[in-house]
């Protein structure tokens, strides 16, 4: 399928590095070309999109405005640019799918355009996925108290991945990875959302936005400043908050003190 797309940027220069990158994507055709909120309304609403990548910071009109005035659930696949990191949260708050923050690699274009493109084609299966995946989590939790597999929609597919076969579990945004052995899979979950579904003898909050297999630790090291190092079989290296100290000490990895 090809992919229809709009870039709104008040920079000339940012727009030209979007377009740049993008030029390699015979895949992608870019609609309209958009230097203020006004026009990337009216561009948004007449051409019908698929994705949007929408600088934050514009005058008059901003990205924040844009979405507003079209309205979050009428907005095609967005993406976020922007030099300041503190609208991150806003960003995804308002329905982004992504965030770059300026000046952005390829590498992290290109992870961020391929979230795009899977969510697009995901979307062109219209409610019939959405509604299977919501109807396989509920009978799920209609067989059993902790989910033993997790749906994840990949290229239209769903794949089910093994809870037993995740090394670990790291947030990303609105996002959720999850690292099992060679494959990485990301799923729309929060991750409190999903710690409530796994079974808490199998993982282990660490940090506010990490879960890991405690099958998979292989020891633990002291860190700087009351924090902790843990080691996984696999060779990964994850740090583990001190606010969290408590919950690995109940599964036995850190000796109680005091």
């Amino acid at each position: 399928m090809r992919i229809r797309s709009v870039v709104v940027d008040d920079e000339p220069l940012a727009r030209r590095s979007i377009l740049r990158f993008l030029s390699g994507h015979t895949d992608v055709d870019i609609v309209a070309e958009c230097g203020d909120g006004e026009s990337a309304i009216s561009s948004i609403v007449g051409k019908k999109p698929d994705l949007v990548f929408l600088d934050v910071r514009m005058p008059e009109v901003d990205g924040f405005e844009v979405v507003k005035r079209i309205g979050a659930d009428s907005m095609p696949v967005t993406i976020f640019v922007t030099a300041y990191d503190r609208f991150a949260l806003r960003a995804f708050d308002a329905n982004a799918l992504d965030y770059l923050l300026k000046p952005f690699r390829r590498e992290r274009f290109e992870r961020a355009l391929a979230r795009a493109m899977r969510r697009i084609v995901e979307k062109s299966h219209g409610d019939g996925v959405r509604c299977l995946l919501a109807l396989l989590e509920e009978n799920t939790r209609d067989r059993q108290r902790f989910v033993d597999r997790l749906p994840a929609s990949q290229n239209g597919r769903i794949i089910f991945v093994k809870t037993s076969e995740i090394d670990w579990i790291e947030a990303e945004g609105n996002y959720l990875r999850l690292h099992a052995g060679a494959q990485t899979y990301e799923i729309r979950e929060t991750l409190m959302g999903l710690e409530g579904k796994l079974d808490p003898d199998e993982f282990l909050r660490i940090h506010r936005s990490t879960l890991v297999n405690s099958r998979r630790i292989r020891e633990v090291q002291p860190w700087f400043h009351g924090h902790h190092l843990v080691m996984l079989e696999n060779g990964a290296k994850l740090r583990m908050s001190r606010y969290q100290a408590a919950a690995a000490r109940r599964l036995g990895f850190l000796r109680h003190r005091g």
